[in-house]
């Protein structure tokens, strides 16, 4: 037994689940393959037990798939499917803004909010060639994980949650394409523009204009995806989601 196979269950459940994931988002299993309990038992050296948590973890996820015969596979996705994927997430942030405005969103989680604004506005301050993308990330991260907290909603926050499981609806699936094309620091600049305002909107108690402001934002993933699959298809390679789009 290796060192890794005798790591106790939980460190093992952890390990399967992140080196799954890991392999599918990259790529390195393609859409509609079938999964072989005993290949990734040995490839990511796990038993099969933490194995078999980890496929159902991720058919929750959404990023596999039971199949017929038995067994699991990597889901394939359309490009529709991602657009209705990026669709939903607006409609869920939209709808958490606009109940966060109605009922008056906590103060301490207001405050927190804003904070990350001001903290992204920084970021972006120095221009394309100073961006650091991986601080970028996690404060845009952070901003949608406390928006969708604002409305005190456990409902809405884990239906968020849910969709945003799906890599390709997450706030940062377009984030890291390549900052060096004008158009993606761009949409940077927009999206932190309606950070601030759905921020406004929801500390103002505009509950209709803070859903239409957070619908419209989720709009700019598929503005990014848009511009990858037809004006620059060399940066497919780029966006880790798309490895599990079919065609």
């Amino acid at each position: 037994m290796t060192k890794e196979r005798a790591a106790s269950p939980r460190q093992q459940s952890v390990k399967a689940l992140l080196g799954l994931r890991d392999l599918i988002l990259k790529g390195e299993i393609e859409p509609g393959e079938r999964l072989s309990e005993v290949a990734l038992s040995e490839r990511l050296d796990v038993s099969r037990t933490p194995l078999r948590s980890a496929l159902q973890k991720l058919e929750q996820e959404g990023l596999v798939t039971l199949i017929p015969s038995g067994g699991y596979a990597v889901r394939s996705f359309t490009r529709q499917d991602i657009i209705d994927a990026i669709e939903l997430r607006g409609v869920l942030e939209g709808t958490v803004a606009r109940l966060a405005a109605e009922r008056g969103a906590a103060p301490a989680r207001l405050k927190a909010i804003r904070e990350v604004v001001e903290q992204i506005d920084a970021v972006l301050d120095g221009g394309p060639e100073a961006l650091d993308i991986g601080r970028y990330e996690s404060l845009n991260g952070r901003f949608h994980a406390l928006l969708s907290e604002l409305a005190g909603s456990e409902v809405m926050r884990r239906e968020l949650e849910r969709i945003t499981s799906l890599p390709f609806a997450s706030p940062n699936a377009f984030v890291n394409t390549d900052v060096d094309v004008p158009a993606f620091y761009r949409s940077l600049v927009v999206a932190q523009a309606q950070h601030r305002a759905i921020v406004t909107a929801i500390e103002l108690r505009e509950g209709g204009r803070a859903e239409a402001l957070a619908r419209e934002h989720a709009r700019i993933a598929r503005q990014n995806l848009d511009f990858v699959l037809e004006e620059s298809p060399e940066l497919r390679r780029k966006v880790l989601a798309l490895a599990l789009m079919s065609g």
